[in-house]
């Protein structure tokens, strides 16, 4: 199964050029699971061709178990693997190939657990949920979002955790910062205005800012625990004996959960725009993805003991984002906890150890015990 799924390419990306359907991926999922006597649902995201979520359900209620994944991969460079990442290897005690850590491999191993569960004495419901582009819009996930269904009370999103529960994480907004001057010869400063001066003066303030913010804000939860602003990439300008009449600043916000995005950028414009009021440059900001809010399930939740329990691993947190957001919105008690490791994902030669296989099936017949069949 996880070389059947390897082998159906599912890129999604912001960039045309990059990005893929995903049909093949939910095709294969949904006749497993059918065959497993689930019924399922393919839903597709309207406004996003190409693109497909699955529900897959077994019983009825308002309790159960969900467990959730997203079908896409990133873009890969195939000259940087040492084998095709679209066909599934095994070297060195591991399976490689583009997906097996992030995160196809996944829904193998729930359709592995439920071999030996007998689902038809399940009390309560079982949920699968497979989306689409995780990776670049988050389409599937918003889609779901908006069926306004009651879908499971408990989630599990199988990310590359390690195996070790996950609770909480960071959310991720990216902004595009322009200014637009006046070009003009280098040899006379009034002739233009130059932008990239002005972008100096700009990220001056960027940068006091977020002093501020990691002053303000702090979870010893996170291994960085202050909130982050990076400044990632600028372009402006053409020559050296021309006044730089534009230029563009593109930045990552990664907010701590209690933080809210739509205020941060609220905040940054009041900042930001009165540094021009009496200048002849012109500020435009642009929120370059909706983004992903942070994420934290309350420690006392059941969802994150039980993991707890079974796993030994006190539930941590992550700097990288996920679907969970999303999920807990949909009134789901919500962890991340999945076999590969984030080490490996988005890499060059993405590999899952194969002595994590097994301890995930175990996992997995085990939360759908405590949830399903009692």
């Amino acid at each position: 199964m996880i070389s059947a799924l390897i082998a159906a390419p599912s890129v999604s990306s912001i960039s045309p050029q990059w990005d893929q359907g995903n049909r093949a991926v939910i095709d294969l999922l949904a006749s497993w699971f059918e065959g497993l006597g689930f019924s399922v649902e393919v839903l597709p995201i309207e406004g996003h061709s190409g693109k497909f979520n699955l529900i897959a359900s077994y019983g009825h209620g308002p309790g159960g178990l969900v467990l959730a994944g997203h079908t896409d991969t990133v873009p890969c460079d195939p000259h940087l693997w040492q084998s095709d990442p679209f066909q599934l290897k095994e070297r060195d005690n591991r399976l490689y190939g583009l997906g097996t850590s992030d995160m196809k491999s996944f829904f193998a191993l729930i359709i592995e657990a439920l071999r030996e569960i007998d689902r038809s004495t399940l009390q309560h419901p079982l949920t699968i949920i497979a989306t689409a582009d995780e990776e670049s819009t988050m389409c599937g996930a918003k889609a779901l979002l908006s069926l306004q269904r009651k879908l499971g009370r408990h989630a599990v999103i199988g990310e590359p955790t390690g195996l070790k529960p996950i609770r909480a994480h960071k959310g991720i907004g990216m902004e595009t910062l322009r200014l637009h001057g006046r070009s003009g010869h280098s040899s006379d400063p009034s002739l233009g205005a130059s932008a990239l001066e002005g972008m100096h003066t700009l990220i001056g303030e960027l940068m006091q800012w977020r002093d501020e913010l990691q002053q303000r804000y702090r979870s010893p939860l996170f291994d960085v625990e202050v909130p982050t602003l990076n400044l990632g990439h600028i372009h402006g300008g053409d020559n050296p004996n021309r006044i730089c009449g534009h230029c563009e600043l593109q930045i990552d916000i990664r907010p701590l959960p209690g933080m809210s995005l739509e205020a941060l950028r609220e905040e940054m414009a009041a900042r930001l725009h009165p540094l021009f009021e009496q200048s002849p440059l012109q500020l435009e900001l642009e929120c370059a993805f909706d983004g992903i809010p942070p994420m934290e399930t309350a420690a006392t939740a059941d969802i994150v003991q039980v993991t707890e329990q079974l796993t030994g691993h006190r539930a941590g947190a992550v700097a990288f984002g996920t679907e969970a957001p999303f999920l807990k919105q949909m009134g789901m008690e919500t962890l991340i906890l999945g076999p590969g490791d984030i080490e490996q994902a988005h890499q060059p030669d993405e590999f899952l150890s194969l002595d994590r296989i097994e301890p995930t099936v175990q996992l997995l017949r085990q939360l759908i015990s405590h949830y399903c069949l009692h």
